[in-house]
């Protein structure tokens, strides 16, 4: 791992790690999983996990805009958490990293390596090197070649990267591994391929995570992207819209939407509108993949994110798409510690997929 440009004691990709609980931090809210191995290591164990509503306009974009808020959600989510790990691993969004897979010659020494990757990132990072945290990692032997290698070069400015392990520091948490949102979403996805017919192999599964405010539409074949795309759309425009029609503050209508208890024609007026919209968001971005690959179809669509367990969304989906369809639960195969309520952990699996991703990141050897 290149470790020179870094002024932050963390490795960036990195991933063998001591024990640590894993956080997501998104627009709306801070969510922390911490996982635990079975007694054989055969399997996982959810230890616990907590989510901590953010407030509006504290992270957006991807950019942390009120540190003191997060990093106070941060220190709620944790109590709340009732452990005593203050070691965590943090993702950046896609939006804020420069991602590129390249090809090097196979067999090269570890300082030959980086010195070829500091080479090669001058030619795809529009910023002085001495501005970013900049790591990579060798995927293994190119396809059709023995002599070279595939690696994948991962950069982003020092300041989206300090600012979140600034937001940890103040909150009393220590930042030990940085990753990628779609890279700690693909681990947490293993968990769920084991759950399609044949563990979906050669299959191209679509996971659309649908948060507040982006849907990343992620394909993964074997589980490596082959495409991916956000579109601007997500729950918060789903609580505007219960602002508006019923005439409720930010905090009632989320609670509402959370909790139930909208008028009689929410469903009819609000929900199912916003539902079809999600629906045609998908297939116009299935659209732009098989217009830009190789492929004409996917086999499955995973449902991740805040609005993945809107009531009879996967219904709808699967009937436009006609594409088998689920709402992603990485712990579906997991053993559920006693603290854990298992209805309440269904129901907010969808949105725990990232902070999964980067909980196993702790029994992750590469």
């Amino acid at each position: 791992m290149i470790k020179a440009n870094f002024d932050i004691p963390l490795d960036f990709l990195s991933a063998a790690t001591p024990p640590l609980v894993g956080v997501d931090i998104s627009s709306s809210s801070v969510k922390m999983v911490e996982l635990s191995l079975t007694p054989k290591k055969t399997g996982y164990i959810v230890e616990r996990y907590a989510i901590e509503p953010l407030p509006k306009g504290a992270v957006s974009d991807g950019n942390i805009n009120n540190l003191e808020a997060v990093s106070e959600s941060m220190q709620r989510a944790w109590r709340r958490l009732g452990t005593r790990i203050k070691n965590i691993s943090l993702a950046l969004p896609a939006a804020t990293v420069i991602t590129k897979k390249i090809l090097l010659p196979a067999g090269m020494r570890e300082e030959d390596l980086e010195y070829q990757v500091e080479s090669e990132a001058n030619q795809y990072i529009p910023f002085a090197l001495d501005e970013v945290n900049l790591d990579f990692q060798v995927i293994g032997p190119a396809l059709g070649n023995a002599d070279e290698v595939e690696v994948m070069l991962a950069a982003s400015r020092k300041a989206n990267v300090e600012d979140r392990v600034a937001a940890a520091q103040a909150s009393g948490l220590r930042t030990v591994v940085m990753d990628v949102e779609p890279f700690a979403a693909q681990l947490a996805f293993e968990q769920i391929s084991v759950q399609l017919p044949d563990g979906a192999v050669d299959k191209c599964v679509a996971l659309v995570d649908i948060g507040a405010i982006v849907m990343n539409v992620n394909v993964l074949r074997n589980g490596q992207s082959i495409y991916s795309r956000d579109q601007q759309i997500g729950g918060d425009q789903l609580t505007q819209q219960i602002q508006n029609t019923f005439g409720l503050s930010p905090e009632e209508a989320e609670a509402g939407k959370r909790n139930g208890g909208l008028p009689d024609n929410y469903e009819s007026d609000v929900l199912e509108p916003f539902r079809e919209n999600i629906v045609a968001e998908i297939t116009r971005a299935l659209q732009f993949f098989y217009a830009s690959s190789q492929y004409n179809e996917v086999d499955f669509i995973v449902l991740a994110g805040g609005c993945a367990a809107l009531p009879r969304l996967d219904d709808a989906v699967a009937t436009r798409t006609q594409v088998s369809t689920m709402v992603a639960n990485p712990f579906a195969m997991m053993t559920l510690s006693s603290r854990i309520k298992p209805k309440q952990l269904q129901a907010d699996a969808p949105s725990l997929i990232i902070a999964c991703g980067l909980a196993m990141r702790r029994f992750d050897p590469s």
